[in-house]
């Protein structure tokens, strides 16, 4: 999900969709759906790279999204940071 959220993040600032809302609508999901997901893009970078550095089985992600929710919560890095260690 958070490669996702970079791949849409991506297209909105290269100008391929104009905003979030047309993302959902051509992804068929919810404006607060795309909200979630790039809210993973808001996380420090050391967190994002151990996430997309962990393997999925058998297609399953290895965390959720909605797991890491609780982390994404706030802007503020170091917060981040000890939430991230209680999910590991």
């Amino acid at each position: 999900m958070l490669a996702l959220a970079h791949k849409i993040q991506d297209a909105i600032e290269s100008g391929v969709v104009q905003d979030q809302a047309e993302v959902a609508r051509r992804l068929g999901l919810t404006r607060a759906r795309i909200t979630q997901l790039m809210d993973l893009t808001l996380l420090a970078p050391e967190i994002q790279e151990e996430i997309l550095g962990l393997e999925s089985v058998d297609g399953v992600e290895p965390m959720s999204e909605r797991a890491l929710r609780h982390v994404s919560r706030t802007l503020d890095w170091g917060e981040q940071r000890r939430r991230w260690s209680t999910l590991k």
